[in-house]
């Protein structure tokens, strides 16, 4: 059962539409209505990527990197949004705490409400 905060695999697409590769995503929240559809964002392992002040970067240093089951360092790309049927996430991994959970929500809420 897919549950927010959770780290899964998806073929993320790219902006342009064309296929992607299979990366970790984390499941943000439950799209309203009764489809079983998940909001998410990618996660990279490419730090360099990271917006300042907007994505999330979870270092392996990190006392929760633990239950991620990322294998490096990653960022949690907040702009990188995609709304998805539950049944094609390909499992999970991992998951962030509630904290860090809050945290990027707030972040996407905020960027969403123009502050």
């Amino acid at each position: 059962m897919i549950q927010e905060g959770q780290i899964v695999l998806f073929r993320f697409p790219q902006t342009d539409q064309t296929a992607g590769i299979l990366r970790p995503s984390l499941v943000l929240r439950k799209s309203p209505g009764q489809y079983d559809d998940w909001l998410i964002c990618m996660i990279s392992s490419q730090l360099s990527q990271k917006i300042p002040e907007f994505d999330e970067v979870l270092t392996d240093t990190d006392s929760d990197f633990g239950l991620s089951g990322l294998k490096f360092s990653s960022v949690i790309r907040i702009s990188r949004l995609a709304i998805v049927d539950g049944n094609i996430l390909l499992g999970t991994i991992g998951e962030i705490t509630s904290y860090r959970l809050s945290l990027i929500t707030k972040r996407l809420s905020d960027w969403l409400k123009g502050i």
